[in-house]
């Protein structure tokens, strides 16, 4: 499988279009320890992203972004993140 430049943006934009819904809505403050871990995890993959795509190293780029987005699936799936939109979660839609 080739990682292309347009697939790489689609990602980089998704997972950028989900770490800034987050921020907007917001974390479960019941848990919000655990949701900065989530968030912080998923902002570093999201970072390191960016690093390896600097260097041209696209495919390792695709990797951390899908690591990131998972982070942010599994938090968003726990109920840490207060979103509820299926098409950048893996949860049912407001």
């Amino acid at each position: 499988m080739a990682v292309s430049d347009e697939k790489l943006d689609k990602y980089f934009r998704m997972t950028k279009e989900a770490l800034d819904m987050i921020a907007a809505k917001g974390l479960d403050q019941k848990r919000k320890s655990q949701a900065e871990d989530v968030l912080d995890m998923a902002q570093r993959y999201y970072d390191d992203a960016k690093h390896f795509r600097e260097k041209g190293d696209i495919v390792t780029a695709f990797a951390a972004l899908n690591y990131a987005h998972g982070w942010l699936d599994c938090g968003a799936r726990l109920g840490l993140f207060k979103v509820k939109d299926s098409r950048l979660f893996t949860v049912d839609d407001e």
